[in-house]
């Protein structure tokens, strides 16, 4: 009986049985197919052909999977011909497989392998970091703008993406209010990604689970840490928050605090508050910046009763420069 015969016997009686989430497709002299599924998202099939002077060679594989994208595959490729190269002269069919499988159990990162190569290519500066536990699936980012500073951690779920992320944030030099919406519509968009929407929209396909940490991170990363020590108010065009973190105003009735509204531009208080409360009101005001309506709650009237309001304060002003005018 040759070699391979006798392996791939033994492959046929014992591979199921000594590792798990193994299912053999194929297994003959001229191919040797075996499909390996951690979950969904993370799975591959080992296509297996048997060289001439095998086993004094390596076996010729091929990886493949549905979900995982080609690059990764040539890349697990290049590392099965390294871990075969152990085992030369030997059965490399178990292996090989029993490789593969602890390959998968520990790198809960994989299904998001594109995702994190964007965010370090286009998303990562210098003076940020990105640190990456695969066995543990956790990421760690600390970025860095001006001298403002924003550390935080994703863990990935084993069943990502139908699971969706984790989010905490470890550090960070900005306004507590600002991070409570970060963390908050960071944490939104992770839960819109796994579960469908309360009404469904009949135009669109059944809803499935998605991938969601480039979206999550570039919000963090792009949306948040990057931009709003940059920002400058809409209506005095001085940067709305302070140069040095230290000087954060937290007072709100402040007239140097930081008002975000609802389409996310950053206004000082004083600024955006004597804005609203002067004319025109016609279909409310709107955003100097990106023309979208303000809405905030400390300024939530309607056009009407805005315009009243400040017609009122104009008859009153009037009443005391007239008086004054008596007086003097």
């Amino acid at each position: 009986m040759s070699v391979i015969t006798e392996e791939l016997e033994e492959v046929q009686k014992f591979l199921c049985s000594n590792v798990d989430g193994i299912d053999i497709i194929s297994c003959h002299k001229h191919l040797v197919t075996i499909k390996i599924l951690k979950t969904k998202h993370r799975e591959l099939t080992a296509c297996i052909q048997f060289p001439n002077n095998y086993p004094d060679a390596i076996l010729l594989v091929e990886i493949k999977s549905k979900v995982m994208s080609p690059s990764l595959m040539s890349h697990i490729n290049q590392i099965c011909d390294q871990e075969l190269k152990k085992f030369v002269g030997q059965k490399q069919v178990f292996q090989l497989t029993k490789f593969l499988r602890r390959f998968l159990d520990e790198n809960p990162l994989l299904p998001c392998r594109d995702e994190l190569t964007y965010v370090k290519k286009e998303l990562i500066e210098d003076g940020d970091s990105l640190k990456m536990k695969q066995k543990q699936g956790v990421i760690t980012a600390e970025i860095k703008q001006n001298k403002y500073n924003f550390k935080f951690t994703v863990s990935v779920p084993d069943k990502y993406p139908v699971e969706r992320i984790t989010i905490q944030i470890d550090h960070h030099t900005f306004p507590a209010c600002m991070t409570y919406y970060f963390i908050s519509q960071a944490r939104e968009f992770a839960r819109q990604a796994v579960e469908p929407p309360l009404r469904k929209d009949k135009k669109k396909s059944e809803f499935s689970p998605s991938p969601h940490i480039k979206k999550v991170m570039e919000f963090l990363i792009k949306g948040c840490a990057k931009r709003y020590p940059l920002e400058t108010c809409p209506l005095c065009d001085d940067l709305t928050l302070p140069e040095d973190p230290k000087e954060i105003i937290n007072n709100a009735k402040d007239a140097k605090y930081a008002e975000r509204i609802y389409c996310g531009h950053l206004y000082h208080h004083g600024c955006l508050d004597k804005y609203m409360k002067t004319p025109p009101f016609q279909e409310g005001k709107k955003c100097p910046k990106c023309s979208h309506r303000i809405y905030h709650d400390k300024w939530n009237i309607n056009p009407k009763l805005a315009e009243d309001r400040w017609a009122h304060q104009e008859a009153r002003q009037r009443e005391l420069d007239e008086v004054m005018d008596f007086l003097s």
